[in-house]
This record gives structure tokens, sequence and C-alpha cells, in this order.
């Protein structure tokens, strides 16, 4: 009669106590010769394979014995076969098709058929119970021990991008990722970028990201998805949430709270129009104080008025005409004006200051790059050394030969715009410098919306609109150039921790 095996293995410890699979395989071929049984073929289960996966052998055992007529299923013992009522009248209803079929279990002496004794169906029945229960019993430990790791402290889940977990099972830490393949540098600019820059949507991160060189493994950018779900997730600032509940993380975070809350509002703020018939001069670049909605703009009798679009419950039913919006952004820029030219120097050390994350920055993703090129020209000597021993063949090189050349071309690549990028953002840096000193002549002699537009994104991180009253929040330069204009401390000296004060006198 034709059969086939069933085998498999739930656990490492189930392995090393000599469980194994191949060892079960032997087994239970010995059993089936001795019956005289021919095996028709081995299903095998492993000890890594998901509930999931183990479902779905188990449903696909069931079809080939009824397509192929198989009469006998031979296992090692009950909870080898199933841990679930499910799974168990699905063999009890397999039997009773026909009176041939058999199950044999064989450590547990049991053979069940359509005509089995009371007895043996009690035996099984029982044996299912306490294999349900075990499973139930184990998934009970399990969540037990993923809530008192969270209660530690200890993020329980199995996976964040820029993080890797070190340590023994079941005594796993998360660090921040430090190959150089890493995430954790392009996930902090990511963060940095959209919470300073007005007008940035995660669309436009992951194209600026993508230029920097974050991407994906094939080379693609990363999915606008994932870059939502990072810009949205609270782990990478220290923290985590576990059943609904945030909770304190002991992990190094990638980020500050502060920040992360920064990034929030503004997701919150998100632009719903779709449509634009006109090219208004504060489009997309303004929200509502109230209830973080988009301000839109319409024209009625030849003026424009900017009023919140209400997506949201909200008292704000005030139309501000675009005059008003304007006078007051004048006055802000008076504000980060310089009076004196004596100013510049100061403005200046502001400058150098804010460089110093930006070039940690890159120096950080440098590093990684140069490994990552090192690890590569390695491995191209390795494989020419393959080549000559005549380990791998000829076109076989030749392949791997020019996907390892065009990796290493595509790093130094990224090697070089990152170097660049540091003189760039010195350059940069510069023009706002110059800027600052005619910033309201600037912005009132450009009459193109997007030349203003674009200017307003390098001094404002955000602009609002409350009962017709302009608010905003300076880009970090921009906010210590207005504190210091505010001062009129000219004679003054840069603290060497930035948070601690801005300026001392002499």
């Amino acid at each position: 009669m034709k059969s086939i095996l069933f085998c498999r293995v739930s656990s490492k410890e189930q392995e090393a106590e000599g469980y194994s699979l191949p060892s079960q395989e032997k087994f239970l071929k010995d059993y089936a010769e001795k019956k005289g049984f021919e095996i028709d073929k081995v299903f095998s289960i492993s000890e890594s394979a998901s509930g999931k996966y183990q479902r779905k052998l188990f449903d696909e055992m069931l079809k080939y014995v009824k397509k192929n007529d198989i009469k006998i299923i031979v296992c090692e013992k009950v909870d080898r076969l199933t841990r679930n009522f499910k799974d168990a009248i699905s063999i009890n209803e397999w039997l009773d098709e026909e009176i041939e079929r058999q199950v044999h279990l064989v450590k547990d002496s049991l053979i069940l058929h359509k005509d089995s004794r009371s007895q043996e169906k009690l035996n099984w029945n029982i044996r299912i119970l306490f294999a349900q229960n075990q499973v139930d019993n184990l998934s009970e430990e399990v969540k037990k021990g993923l809530n008192e790791k969270a209660e530690q402290g200890w993020y329980p889940g199995s996976h964040k991008r820029g993080y890797k977990t070190i340590g023994e099972t079941k005594h796993k830490t998360w660090v921040i990722d430090s190959s150089p393949e890493s995430m954790a540098p392009f996930i902090k600019k990511a963060f940095e970028l959209y919470a300073d820059n007005v007008g940035y949507s995660p669309k436009k991160i992951r194209e600026v990201m993508f230029n920097e060189g974050w991407k994906q493994k094939n080379g693609k950018p990363i999915p606008l998805s994932n870059i939502y779900f990072i810009l949205n997730d609270i782990f990478y600032c220290g923290k985590f949430i576990w059943k609904g509940k945030v909770c304190n993380g002991n992990h190094k975070p990638i980020i500050s709270e502060e920040l992360f809350e920064r990034v929030q509002k503004k997701l919150k703020m998100k632009n719903h129009s779709k449509y634009r018939t006109h090219d208004h001069l504060y489009r997309g670049m303004m929200f509502c104080e109230e209830c973080g909605c988009s301000i839109t703009a319409e024209i009625q009798k030849g003026h424009t008025y900017y009023h919140c679009t209400h997506f949201k419950n909200c008292s704000q039913k005030k139309h501000t005409r675009e005059e008003a919006i304007n006078s007051q952004i004048i006055t802000f820029l008076d504000e980060v004006t310089p009076m004196e030219t004596e100013t510049i120097e100061t403005v200046a050390e502001t400058l150098r200051a804010s460089h110093t994350e930006e070039i940690a920055y890159h120096n950080q993703v440098i590093s990684g790059l140069n490994r990552r090129y090192q690890a590569l020209q390695e491995r191209l000597d390795t494989l020419y050394i393959d080549k000559l021993d005549k380990r791998i063949t000829p076109e076989k090189w030749e392949e791997l030969d020019a996907r390892f050349r065009k990796e290493l071309e595509d790093t130094k690549q990224e090697i070089t715009r990152h170097e660049h990028s540091g003189i760039n953002y010195f350059e940069l840096g510069a023009n706002i410098l110059k800027l600052s000193l005619k910033l309201k002549e600037t912005y009132q002699e450009n009459y193109l919306p997007e030349r203003k537009r674009r200017l307003l994104q390098i001094v404002f991180s955000n602009l609002f609109l409350k009962d017709g009253i302009t608010g905003k929040t300076y880009r970090k330069t921009f906010q210590k150039v207005s504190e210091r204009v505010k001062s009129g401390n000219v004679q003054g000296r840069w603290e060497s921790n930035p948070d601690q004060g801005f300026w001392r006198p002499l």
C-alpha cells in the first residue's frame, strides 16, 4: 500500500536532543519497510518554519494523499501530526471517507482508521487535547516574555531600519547599526529635512535622499510607504509602542524627541488639494494654527484671500487678504536683517556652527561608503584568485566581476558626491550670509511667486495663520540671527556648547 511520511520538529531544543528531521525520517522509513508500505513522498517541517507555513504544508499533505489515492499516513506521534482541533477534524474526515485509510502514530502505538475502537479514539482525542494545551501554554509564555522585555525598556519586535540586535536569544538588545549599509544617518537626515524645510513632502525627501545615496539593495529609491512609516515611527526618538502603549526605550535614539514632535506636527498639516488653477503666492506654504489643516486661497473681487480648508472641525472663518499677509512677512524678514554691517562676523559664526551637524552627517556616510568600497575591492581580489585556482568558471567570473565593478564605481561616485556636498553646503551658508543683509529688498524685488516661495523656504520652517494673523517658525540659522539682531549685542563670543546659550558678553 502507498504511504506518505510526515515529519515535524518544532524547536531547536528538540533538534539538539536528537529529534532532528533526518532522524525522524529514518525512524519512519524503518517502520514503513517493516509494515511493507511503499513510501510515495516525505513531508518535512523544520523548526524554523512559521506557523502559517506549517499550516500550509499540512493542507498540502492532505490534498496530496486525496489526489494520489494514498491510503497510509505515517507519523512519529500525535503532536508531530497536529496540535489543534481543526487539523484533527480534517484527519477524522479523511479517515471516514474510506475504510482502507489509516494513520499510523508509531511512538504512541496508535493506528487510526474508520472503524477504530472507542478507546483508540479517546486516546487520539486526549493526546490532541494535551498537544493543544502545550501550544496554548507556549503562546502564553512567549507573550509573557515579550511583555516583560517591553517593561524592561527593550522593544520586543524583530526589525527596525537603522538598528540591529546584539546578544543571545531572548536577551537581545537594540543598537544603532554602524555598518556601511546602515540606514541610520539617512533616517536622521530625512527627519531633519522634513522638519526644517517648508514645502518638503515625503516624496521630495525620497528624491533628495536618493541623490544622497539612500537606496534599496537593487539600486532603486526607498519605497514612499517606507518613508511615511519611518517619519511616523516613535522608535527613532528613544521610545516604542507595545500593545497600544508608548514605552520608554533603553535603546539609543537617532533623533531627539523634539525633532520627532515637529515632524509629526507637519505630517498632520498635509495639503489635501489636488487641483491648482492659480499660482497663488503662499500656496502650500501656510497651515491653520488651530487645526493644522492647509491654508487655501481664492480670488474674490480681484483680491486673493487665504483661509483654512476646514478638513477638520475648526472655528477659523476669517478670510485674510494676501496684502495683509505680505505686510506681516516683510516684518518677519526685518527681524532677521542685521541693521549694522558689524554683525556680519557674528552671523558668520552662527552659520559655521550650524554646519557642524551637516559635516558630521556627510563624514559618517563617507566613512560607511569607504568601508563598503574596501570590502568590494577585497571581494574582487578574492574573485580573481578563485578564477586562477579554477574554483569558478570564466563565465561566472565575468558576471560577478562586472557586477562588483559596477558597485565599486557607484560607491566611488557616492563618496565624491558627499565630499562635494560639504563644500556646497558651506557655499549655501555663505550665500545665506549675504542674503541676510538685504532679505526684505530681495523679497520685494522678486516678482515671480516661485522665487519668493523659495526665499521663504530658506528662512522659515513653518508659517501659520490664525484670526488673520500670520505666525512663523524660523529655520535654525535664522532663529539665531533673529536672537542676535534683537539683542543688539555686537561684541560677543560663541559658546562652545550652543545648547547652553548663544552669546555671552566678553
